[in-house]
């Protein structure tokens, strides 16, 4: 794998992260809420899943789920429900909200490192999309003569350290802009669309078919 693989693979990578997904909407919602630390905490259970992911591509077990409808399906549809699940919960916390409605009191939710953590590998452990990614990126960019092996969890590494750069800053502005997102006002919104957007990404995540 030369430098100009390693490059593309780069650009590539990065304008995945950068695209609108689940994970960013995750890190919206936690942050304003939990704080820095179970936002961070999100992140790490990215890069956990994305090591996973390439784990399991790399012994094949991955390619499974483009060769069998049916553990496919199994998958899809355990992370669109876990997606859906969040939105939903999501959407019940903003009713909640207004039921008790409060200026001067916005509500502050605790998570634990362990919780955080959890919900950022399950979004993403849950999303055959990345063992997709994973198993059309390693033949375009491990070339004839690599350590297979060893070049594939080097791109999962480059993945995963942009993940921790982009949600990580991600995770930094929410914070220093926690003064308006801890509002009762700002809160009810972004919990609504957050719910809305979370539901809408399981839905589609549902309709997903095998490439």
């Amino acid at each position: 794998m030369n430098l100009s693989d390693v490059l593309t693979f780069t650009l590539v990578a990065s304008l995945l992260v950068m695209s609108p997904g689940p994970n960013g909407m995750l890190i919206a919602k936690t942050v304003p809420t939990s704080g820095r630390r179970a936002g961070f905490a999100n992140v790490a259970g990215f890069m956990a899943a994305f090591y996973l992911h390439g784990a399991l591509s790399i012994l094949g077990i991955s390619l499974l789920l483009t060769q069998s409808a049916t553990a496919f399906a199994i998958v899809k549809f355990a992370g669109a429900t876990y997606l859906i699940w969040i939105g939903v919960k999501a959407l019940i916390s903003t009713r909640q909200r207004c039921a008790s409605f409060s200026r001067t009191s916005p509500t502050r939710k605790y998570r634990s490192f362990f919780v955080a953590f959890s919900e950022g590998f399950l979004t993403n452990a849950l999303n055959p999309k990345v063992s997709m990614f994973y198993l059309a990126a390693f033949p375009q960019f491990v070339t004839v003569g690599d350590a297979p092996a060893l070049s594939s969890f080097v791109l999962v590494a480059i993945h995963s350290l942009l993940n921790a750069l982009w949600f990580g800053a991600m995770v930094l502005l929410l914070s220093r802009f926690s003064g308006w997102t801890q509002s009762s006002q700002a809160q009810r919104y972004l919990k609504y669309t957050i719910g809305v957007v979370f539901i809408g990404f399981g839905v589609k995540l549902a309709n997903l078919h095998r490439a």
